[in-house]
């Protein structure tokens, strides 16, 4: 069944709400900034906690913030997935910071193309269980590429189920953005979520255009209920009027 899951986007230290193919290092006047909450990280994982709203994912977007995502981790230990930078000589480290998963994405393409070795290497140092593959993408024609440094670049892989049934070798869960459409609270890419209903084996959790309580009924639709939905700029407590995060728990509540 179809489940609303959490996530905490972090920029600079802040948890913030971004366009998502608008961050980019090099130029940094493209940044669209949706949303700066006044909360830190903290409040966001005891609400998450308080509500047992599981397999939550916080994002590290760029430099400056470890320290706001292992506040994080100290209010829920086990209960946060961490991504952004994590790579073989870290991965261990944030796990033993309390989270739950590590989730990874732009070192297994160096130089923009797929290391099979590295997933390997990394799965086998902390185990498949302990291991997210974002798979995060962007609409190139009539297919999905996996884009990766803040879904700036564009790499060698393509999002299809020989893709994700090679990938779901070597960990638990996948984390998806359809960056195209991520921040923008126009709608979930419809073709994506019902393609993935179709190819994962495996926990997955879709992000990217959510905009209110029908989209998760569309998603549970869509892909028979193999794929989970977040919420980011449409929901309440982002500074949303798309969705409530109430609404949501009850949603999982009667899941």
């Amino acid at each position: 069944m179809t489940r609303f899951n959490g996530c905490i986007d972090l920029h600079n230290g802040q948890v913030k709400q971004i366009v998502g193919g608008s961050l980019n290092d090099n130029v940094p006047e493209t940044l669209r900034t949706n949303f700066v909450s006044k909360e830190s990280p903290n409040y966001y994982a005891e609400l998450y906690k308080k509500n047992k709203v599981t397999r939550c994912h916080v994002i590290k977007l760029g430099a400056n913030n470890d320290i706001a995502a292992k506040e994080a981790l100290k209010t829920w230990p086990q209960g946060l997935q961490v991504g952004g930078g994590i790579n073989l000589d870290n991965a261990q480290e944030w796990l033993e910071a309390g989270a739950s998963k590590v989730i990874v994405t732009s070192y297994l393409f160096p130089n923009s193309k797929f290391s099979l070795q590295r997933l390997e290497e990394l799965c086998k140092k902390i185990g498949k269980d302990k291991l997210v593959v974002d798979v995060s993408c962007r609409r190139v024609e009539n297919k999905w590429v996996v884009a990766m440094n803040k879904w700036q670049t564009m790499t060698d892989m393509t999002v299809n189920e020989e893709t994700l049934n090679m990938l779901s070798k070597y960990c638990s869960e996948f984390l998806i953005h359809a960056a195209d459409v991520e921040g923008l609270c126009k709608g979930i890419d419809e073709e994506l979520v019902e393609c993935l209903g179709r190819w994962v084996t495996i926990p997955t959790t879709y992000a990217g255009g959510g905009r209110s309580l029908n989209d998760l009924a569309l998603v549970e639709k869509l892909s028979n209920g193999k794929v989970d939905l977040t919420f980011g700029s449409a929901l309440d407590i982002f500074g949303g009027n798309g969705i409530t995060f109430d609404e949501c728990i009850k949603w999982n509540q009667s899941h």
